[in-house]
């Protein structure tokens, strides 16, 4: 007799089975899910990369990179071929240990792993990724006849090359790595093949036009991933070369000048605003950015005190004190508040009605009885004290406007700053509070609240010469293609500040020819054996305020709250073609400290240019 069969224990056991059986088929969807995942999706750009076996592919060509070139054509910025050390890291199968071997052969340092280690993240690990650049050409040679590390190889590349170093570096500018934020800036499709752009300076401001366009090269490739053909679909265009007004030479003699101290030079053509010379010191060797900086390089700038990497040129406001004086006195004679005949009386300082401090001039036993002429040449701060008295805040305010003052000058430099021309306004906007008349005294000699960059004194110098002729300063001169085919000239912009009386501004001329040339100007002694004619204005700018009865002993005093030394000028008088301007942070007078350098860069301007004497 047949067994009967337990139904109940046959169904469990099937349903278990079942149950079993379908876990397995959902496991198996799910790693197949999962694993088509990390095909399709996690890994695609490498899959799609390691696909390329016999199958053609559109890679960008990047363009050279136009050059740099003074007025003269002497290079300032330029490309160099070289060779670059490059790993993939999804080539190599242990990439610490690579790295250990590549240095144990002394194909790298511990710098260049700290910034290859950096950069990893800015990749993706099918990028050839760098990690040494500009080795030298027998080194290259050496490492592709003894290299057995797969996905280390060396890679042809133009950098970039600064060959006057430090000179000039806030001016140029320099390029580096493209950041995140450059990438999101500039066109994908034109930068696709692009790893440096310029940072600041020229490099930046002419980025597009040194850039070039990118072309497009077909590459073929076997099965092992391998290039076995390549051609050209669409060429390169090579970035413009630049031609900049900068003289490269004064540019190195301008830097001597002011040697290892803070300051700025400004030197221009009064004829066109073009820029042939403009130097911020302490500087820096922009070839330390191209191929990274090392974090010990930065720190050194960064914490150095004399802060090297700030452009002064640019950025660098300073209280103006006197050099403003002869544009005070032009508005002064153009509003009547003063006549060619007026005259001051200056005991030493100056006091307000119902106002108990008193105003000190800087000659403490005073300048006597001073006509615009004698104040603007011996710098008297009484006669402007009082002028300012007269003309008032606000028209103080409105006259210096016409002269770009509170304003950027439109330089092609990025990062300009504007400065301060104090107002009415201006103080209730900026500190919440009103206008004092004491206020207006100290704005009369540059001092207080305004603030100027050296570019725009050189500039209201300029329109001075120029019998009120504002030009916007311009740094670049032309543009030239690789081939000579495309030339493009920067465009001349001025305008004329209003004019009343030209005598008015006869009379600052032969105010500030006095300063040179006067027996009591204020910087009488540099007209010695001058083979060109010079007008010229000195100035010293309080860093801090002292007491009225408080006397300024430099020694006394910390270096970095010592007055800074300015002078402005123009030359030659009878037919100006250059004006200049001099800041040198904390060194005092600006007769004795400034002055002197102002003469002597124009001492060699002029023996490049010299002095047209039927001209004059």
């Amino acid at each position: 007799m047949d067994k009967i069969g337990n139904l109940k224990r046959e169904k469990k056991v099937f349903r278990s089975r079942v149950i079993f059986s379908v876990v397995i088929m959902l496991s198996m969807t799910l790693i197949l899910t999962l694993r088509l995942f990390n095909l399709q999706i996690t890994k695609h750009d490498f899959y799609v990369e390691e696909a390329l076996g016999n199958q053609m592919q559109n890679l960008p060509i990047t363009p050279i990179r136009g050059d740099i070139l003074d007025r003269n054509g002497k290079v300032l910025a330029t490309n160099e071929f070289g060779y670059r050390l490059t790993i993939t890291p999804e080539k190599v199968t242990n990439l610490n240990d690579t790295l250990v071997e590549l240095e144990i052969n002394d194909y790298i340092d511990a710098i260049d792993i700290e910034k290859f280690n950096k950069n990893l993240n800015r990749f993706k690990k099918f990028h050839n990724i760098p990690i040494k650049f500009n080795l030298p050409e027998s080194e290259a040679s050496s490492f592709l006849v003894n290299n057995q590390m797969p996905g280390v190889e060396i890679e042809p590349y133009f950098h970039r090359v600064y060959p006057y170093g430090a000179s000039s570096s806030h001016l140029i500018g320099y390029v580096a790595a493209m950041s995140k934020e450059d990438k999101s800036k500039y066109d994908k499709k034109n930068y696709a093949g692009t790893s440096f752009v310029g940072k600041i300076g020229i490099e930046r401001q002419y980025e597009n036009l040194l850039h070039g366009r990118s072309g497009i090269k077909q590459i073929e490739r076997n099965v092992a991933g391998r290039v076995v053909d390549s051609k050209v679909i669409d060429p390169s265009i090579p970035g413009q070369d630049i031609y900049l007004n900068i003289d490269i030479d004064l540019q190195i003699k301008a830097e001597s000048l002011l040697g290892d101290t803070r300051g700025v030079i400004a030197l221009i053509d009064v004829t066109d605003g073009s820029v042939i010379s403009l130097v911020s010191t302490p500087s820096f060797d922009p070839n330390w950015f191209v191929d990274g900086i090392s974090v010990k390089q930065y720190d050194e700038l960064k914490n150095n005190e004399d802060l090297p990497l700030f452009d002064r040129s640019t950025k660098g406001l300073y209280p103006p004190g006197s050099t403003i004086k002869p544009m005070v006195a032009l508005a002064g004679l153009e509003q009547k508040n003063i006549t060619i005949k007026h005259t001051t009386f200056c005991p030493g300082f100056y006091k307000l009605s119902n106002y108990s401090r008193k105003f000190n001039d800087w000659k403490r036993t005073g300048h006597g009885s001073v006509d615009t002429i004698e104040a603007i040449a011996q710098s008297c701060d009484v006669f402007f004290y009082d002028l300012a008295y007269k003309m008032g805040i606000d028209q103080i305010h409105e006259s210096l406007s016409l002269f770009q003052f509170g304003k950027k000058t439109g330089i092609d430099i990025p990062g300009e700053l504007g400065g301060i021309l104090p107002s009415r306004e201006w103080k209730k906007i900026n500190k919440d509070e009103p206008w004092y008349r004491g206020e207006t005294l100290i704005t009369g000699i540059g001092q207080g609240f305004m603030t100027a960059s050296p570019m725009q004194l050189a500039l209201a110098t300029g329109a001075i010469a120029n019998k009120g002729q504002l030009y916007t300063p311009r740094v670049l001169m032309h543009t030239q293609s690789k081939n000579g085919e495309s030339y493009l000239e920067s465009q001349v912009q001025s305008k004329q500040i209003p004019i009343k009386d030209i005598s008015n501004w006869d009379l600052i001329e032969k105010a500030m020819r006095q300063t040179v040339y006067g027996k009591l100007g204020t910087a009488k002694r540099l007209n010695n054996k001058l083979s060109y004619t010079l007008a010229g204005k000195t100035g010293t700018a309080q860093v801090f305020g002292l007491d009225p009865e408080e006397k300024y002993i430099a020694d006394n005093i910390d270096e970095k709250l010592r007055d800074h030394a300015l002078f402005t000028g123009y030359a030659p008088i009878e037919n100006p073609k250059v004006a200049i301007a001099i800041i040198v942070e904390n060194a005092g007078s600006g007769s004795s400290k400034a002055a002197p350098l102002a003469r002597a860069l124009l001492d060699e301007y002029f023996i490049r240019n010299p002095v047209d004497s039927e001209k004059l």
